[in-house]
């Protein structure tokens, strides 16, 4: 099908960008890499009027640690990280998670900005950085504001950005000695969208418990969702077997998948159990020092 028509502005600066936003409110949508965005538009389940191309705006895109953080410019591709040494070096949870994005036509035009601010709920992202404990930096008319993720997601395809901001940069805790993290992902064919997936961020104490530790479930609720009870029950603790066991149970119990062609929920559910105890196991793992 053929989009709705519209009016299109490439601006050249982030303030110009705002501008737009500011001009258009709700009647503008803004654009990054476009794979999320586009499709709706041709199927007309997206019409907007106004369309505020970002990408020629320089400075969006990037890959750096500083002040305690990971730091990535909201238009970088999930193929840079993919690609990434800082990402392959010291974050496998996000190294993991860009190489099950999609397809490499994906993975080398959609950013990550643009699929955090599309909230989907199948969307890989939401689950591994609320698992990495992230935040998104949102810029406006008012300056710059933090949103920490887990207040990020409102509802499906819905998002805490103010009709005026724009997304500008994600921050990830800079990782540590002692820290790992995977991200395990279920599809019934590469490159389709997960039935369902599972992130996992930890750092582990002197004593070998889990210091900190982060559960991020992907295609089994309304929104990207963090496994809050199934946290709790490793913090503080080993991650023995009988632990990861009941950790895994208690996050099978906090999503809510819905039946669809991908599955029955109860599948799904018990999927969620099946990769959060892979995923805790393979965290663990590299936290220790492995591959």
């Amino acid at each position: 099908m053929i989009p709705g028509s519209f009016e299109y502005f490439s601006p050249q600066t982030l303030p110009e960008a705002v501008t737009l936003l500011q001009r258009y409110g709700e009647d503008a949508k803004v654009l990054a890499g476009g794979h999320s965005l586009i499709p709706l538009m041709k199927l007309r389940l997206a019409a907007p009027r106004y369309l505020v191309d970002l990408s020629r705006i320089d400075g969006l895109t990037y890959i750096r640690e500083s002040e305690g953080f990971l730091r990535v410019g909201a238009l970088t591709r999930h193929g840079d990280i993919e690609t990434s040494d800082v990402i392959r070096s010291g974050y496998p949870l996000l190294a993991d998670a860009a190489r099950v994005i999609a397809d490499p036509l994906v993975r080398n035009m959609g950013t990550v900005g643009g699929s955090l601010a599309h909230a989907d709920p199948a969307g890989d992202w939401g689950a591994a950085l609320l698992a990495a404990g992230a935040h998104v930096v949102a810029t406006g008319p008012r300056g710059g504001r933090t949103i920490p993720l887990d207040e990020f997601f409102v509802g499906t395809f819905t998002t805490a950005l103010q009709p005026d901001e724009i997304l500008t940069e994600i921050g990830i805790p800079q990782s540590q000695k002692n820290s790992g993290g995977a991200y395990l992902k279920l599809e019934r064919k590469v490159g389709d969208f997960a039935i369902a997936a599972v992130g996992v961020g930890l750092l582990l104490s002197s004593t070998g418990a889990c210091e900190q530790v982060g559960i991020g479930l992907c295609n089994v609720g309304p929104t990207s969702l963090r496994a809050g009870q199934a946290e709790q029950v490793l913090r503080g603790k080993k991650p023995d077997d009988a632990t990861i066991a009941r950790a895994a149970e208690t996050a099978a119990t906090e999503s809510d998948p819905a039946d669809d062609l991908r599955g029955p929920a109860d599948y799904k559910r018990d999927m969620v159990r099946v990769l959060t105890a892979r995923a805790l196991r393979l965290a663990v793992g590299r936290a220790k020092g492995g591959a």
